[in-house]
């Protein structure tokens, strides 16, 4: 990937709109740390937290989703993240993932459905980057 064409930096500042925790189902990728963090922001014992909530995908374990695709975490009526202080590192990464970052146009339709993307604190590259490799992307 070519990151020279947002070398100048990206505005983001999350609104907590909860958009990107919803839509097509998907996986959200959590380790065993992060399910522990999870279980204790949400008061929930690991062993419940785990049957509840996370779901093995293979030898990985992802967050369960209502039917819809809304992620499990968001809550239905506020439409924002019960667990948003201990959220897995790809929610934290959002949307400096890579498959947002390829293109200009690939930002663009990322903007075009966060209303946090395109506006808010300017991230750095190197800010950016961090972020993208955080996730492993």
């Amino acid at each position: 990937m070519n990151p020279k064409w947002y070398r100048s930096g990206l505005k983001f500042s999350c609104t907590q709109c909860g958009k990107c925790c919803s839509g097509s189902p998907g996986f959200v990728w959590v380790n065993a740390e992060e399910v522990a963090n999870l279980a204790q922001v949400m008061e929930m014992s690991l062993e419940k937290f785990q049957d509840q909530c996370v779901r093995r995908v293979g030898n990985r374990w992802s967050l369960k989703e209502y039917p819809d695709g809304d992620c499990i975490l968001l809550d239905p009526d506020t439409r924002t993240c019960l667990a948003y202080a201990a959220r897995p590192i790809q929610c934290r990464t959002w949307p400096f993932w890579s498959s947002n970052l390829k293109t200009q146009k690939s930002w663009k339709e990322t903007c075009d459905t966060c209303p946090g993307a395109g506006s808010g604190k300017l991230y750095t590259l190197e800010q950016i980057e961090v972020q993208r490799k955080a996730r492993g992307m």
